[in-house]
């Protein structure tokens, strides 16, 4: 039987699925096999089958993914020291209005607050408040009425709240923030750097237990700009491959030793554009696909 899409061309869907499952999951490794497991599930279903290829790819890819954020619930409860999602170099956008509104989804302060989320809640607040699906739709992928659909974004929203998390600076603003923490680190000074750090600034660093980095989070303005100016100075030091890039949709950086991604730092900033939160990456096998610049992720 010929299919009964003709005009449908699933590859077309992967970028979008791939951005669903990443922000579903904080993962871009568990995020790719998702989305190879839903392309399996395709061609071993047979497309003249399906009724309406688009959905039915968004639901059992929102599901997989359901399925395995739960899974992994517990081990991210039983971490060694700080979680935080494995970090994506990106491509860029077409425009500046698109790249700061992709970006905004992406980054790492918006994905750690998805984390306050159950699963479900956190499928049915991305399809309709990131990725804009109707309520019908949503519900359909997560194989529950409309109503109880509505419940979940609703409850989802009022975890989630208004904050900061979303919010895009400048690339001015992010360009001096990046001379200054560089010169911090290589330097030791720091004068260029606390005027643009808010006084309540966080630090969090993931080395999953396999690398030594901090187990705790650091927070205020004294401890972080320590913790910059005198420990990141003297473990980097080894470190003079720096790579500025574009990470989780904001300028960031890559450290790398003999060709291998060893550090990755993003930023995020307050509603005065001042800098609030740091994320050091170091576990090995989060940064394990970088550099990887080539990324479409929507």
């Amino acid at each position: 039987m010929a299919p009964t899409h003709p005009d449908f061309f699933p590859e077309q869907r992967r970028a979008f699925l791939l951005g669903l499952a990443y922000r579903i999951l904080g993962s871009y490794a568990e995020a790719e096999d998702a989305v190879q497991d839903t392309f399996l599930k395709w061609n071993s279903r047979g497309p003249e089958a399906i009724d309406n290829p688009s959905a039915w790819l968004t639901t059992v890819c929102t599901r997989h993914c359901i399925d395995l954020l739960r899974a992994a619930r517990k081990s991210r409860t039983e971490y060694v020291g700080s979680w935080l999602p494995e970090p994506i170099q990106m491509t860029g956008t077409d425009t500046p209005e698109s790249e700061a509104e992709l970006s905004s989804s992406l980054s790492m302060a918006f994905l750690l607050l998805l984390e306050r989320l159950a699963p479900k809640e956190r499928a049915a607040y991305l399809l309709h408040e990131i990725f804009d699906r109707p309520y019908p739709e949503v519900a359909l992928a997560l194989g529950v009425a409309e109503p109880a659909c509505r419940k979940l974004v609703s409850r989802a929203k009022a975890k989630v709240g208004r904050g900061s998390a979303r919010r895009v600076v400048p690339r001015s603003r992010q360009e001096a923030l990046l001379a200054a923490f560089r010169e911090a680190v290589e330097t030791g000074s720091t004068a260029r750097l606390v005027v643009l750090m808010s006084e309540d600034i966080r630090l969090s660093a993931d080395g999953g237990g396999k690398v030594p980095t901090l187990l705790e989070t650091l927070a205020g303005k004294d401890a972080v700009l320590e913790f910059i100016s005198r420990r990141l100075r003297d473990y980097w030091k080894q470190y003079d491959d720096w790579l500025i890039t574009r990470i989780n949709g904001a300028a960031g950086i890559l450290l790398s030793e003999n060709g291998r991604v060893v550090v990755s730092v993003s930023f995020a900033y307050d509603d005065r554009a001042r800098l609030a939160r740091i994320f050091v990456t170091r576990n090995p096998d989060k940064l394990a696909h970088l550099p990887h610049p080539g990324i479409d992720i929507r």
